[in-house]
């Protein structure tokens, strides 16, 4: 796949964009409000995402619904985000929409006049975390249409208000989303189905576009990538634990919080059919870290500013001066974190390409094992940034190339030396 890729130096603005562009929403239901996607695992001690929401939401005063439908623990786990948003200037409550530890059966609360006008009437809405099948069947009935509560929810957000979640209640903002999966390797080997693995979500955002959660420490980019094939989806967005997207008026991103967010483009990918495992070429990967910017439409990227100040890595310049010497190989690409630092090395490395495996290395040591081989390639499209202006080694990193195979790993893998 061609990119276009071109840079304004004065506004530190890289075009993102392959040969073709989202589809657009109807005008007249264009939301005009924001989303806060956070991956999960958020500290209530980050100021940073609980102001964020307030100011969002209209700043100090502003009434937030948490919804605490995903949990198991409804109205303690509520509690805490109530409190969170509150000692950030909010007017926050909890709805009582949930399936455990309330008096009324989600499908009264979801109905209910009085507390659908209350969300009606806030300005900002909080789903927490748990299992996201909870939070669309509370929603949404069997045949997909929207409850009054979700009609309400999608009234604050059109009016310029803000939709929030985390987790389980990041999973929901696309109009598919997973619903419950094996290990992300067990994805890759036996697939996804509708009504099993995956689900119908909210849809909150844009429509061409995929949002999984925990990504990066969890390894999901994979299984992330296998949904968006069987779903047809061109893009996605994967945000990593204790970190967030926030989308302004259904284009404009930005991330906050520890760490980061994936970019996947699909638009160009080929597979070959003779195979009977799952295989991709040409993934295209984009890395933003915090304080980087996304436009979801154009697909300009903005590096943070921190960025922008200290090093920029062009390996095709003929200022290009690598950190990194040695090839990299990678026995776990689905271990903690793994994906975004290979991604940070290569860009940074004299070498343009890495390798990273995945599969069940317990089996492996008693039996032959089938797995996939995951080659990045950095190409004269991609692009990087980097800075320790954070406290560590941060990088962006645009454009890298994954291509996905089946592998046999021949068992057992290792013999005790004598």
């Amino acid at each position: 796949m061609r990119y276009i890729i071109s840079l304004a130096c004065t506004m530190g603005l890289v075009m993102l964009s392959s040969l073709g562009a989202a589809a657009e929403r109807p005008d007249e239901n264009d939301p005009v409000g924001s989303l806060v996607i956070i991956g999960g695992s958020e500290r209530f001690d980050m100021k940073e995402y609980w102001e964020e929401i307030v100011s969002l939401a209209g700043g100090p005063g502003a009434k937030i619904a948490v919804l605490p439908t995903a949990n198991g623990d409804p109205i303690r786990k509520g509690g805490w985000v109530v409190s969170a948003l509150n000692k950030a200037g909010a007017d926050a409550f909890v709805v009582p929409l949930a399936w455990r530890k309330v008096t009324q059966p989600p499908s009264e609360i979801a109905a209910d006049p009085e507390w659908v006008n209350r969300v009606r009437e806030a300005t900002g809405v909080f789903m927490i975390g748990g299992e996201q099948e909870r939070i669309v069947k509370a929603l949404q009935s069997p045949d997909g249409r929207p409850t009054p509560m979700l009609d309400a929810m999608w009234h604050v957000y059109r009016r310029g208000g803000v939709i929030a979640g985390t987790s389980a209640g990041a999973a929901v903002m696309s109009r598919i989303m997973f619903r419950d999966t094996e290990s992300v390797l067990e994805t890759m080997l036996t697939g996804v189905r509708m009504g099993k693995e995956l689900d119908r979500g909210l849809g909150f955002i844009d429509s061409e576009w995929f949002v999984d959660q925990h990504l990066l420490v969890r390894g999901r980019f994979a299984r992330a990538i296998v949904a968006m094939h069987d779903q047809k989806f061109k893009y996605g967005l994967g945000v990593d634990e204790n970190s967030a997207v926030v989308v302004r008026g259904g284009a404009e991103v930005k991330v906050i919080g520890y760490k980061g967010a994936l970019v996947f483009d699909l638009s160009h990918t080929e597979q070959d059919e003779t195979l009977d495992k799952f295989n991709l070429k040409n993934v295209r990967l984009t890395y933003l870290d915090r304080g980087d910017r996304f436009n979801l439409k154009t697909f300009e990227v903005t590096p943070a500013a921190e960025k922008l100040e200290d090093e920029k890595l062009d390996p095709s310049s003929d200022n290009f001066r690598p950190f990194y010497k040695r090839k990299m190989f990678y026995n776990d690409i689905l271990s903690n974190t793994t994906v975004a630092d290979l991604m940070g090395r290569l860009i940074d490395c004299v070498h343009s390409e890495a390798i990273g495996l995945a599969f069940d290395g317990d089996r492996a040591r008693s039996e032959s094992v089938d797995g996939f081989e995951f080659r990045f390639t950095r190409d004269e499209n991609s692009l990087g940034w980097y800075t320790e202006a954070f406290g560590g080694d941060d990088y962006t990193v645009l454009n890298i190339r994954l291509d996905i195979r089946p592998i046999r790993i021949a068992g057992p893998l290792y013999q005790i030396g004598e």
